[in-house]
């Protein structure tokens, strides 16, 4: 028999007044080590993420100039209060 784990959910109340963040993502250079395989490092140069397709369909998640999924490429993330 197996055991299962119980999961619990913890939600924070805060008592002080809701503060807006505004946050925007920017990606940057990609990260993708192309010669992995033979146990280097090399990466392409790509030096920002621009979307191949509109937003909701697969090319929005692939870069135009490398190929490469939008995970490889550096997350920058600015944050407004």
């Amino acid at each position: 028999m197996r055991a299962t784990k119980k999961r619990q959910l913890v939600i924070k109340k805060s008592i002080a007044p809701s503060v807006s963040v505004i946050r925007t993502v920017h990606y940057g250079q990609c990260l993708k080590n192309h010669a992995a395989n033979i146990g280097l490092y090399a990466v392409d140069g790509c030096r920002e993420f621009m979307a191949s397709g509109d937003d909701g369909t697969r090319g929005a998640l692939t870069c135009a100039a490398c190929g490469c999924h939008r995970n490889f490429h550096r997350r920058d993330v600015d944050e407004i209060a």
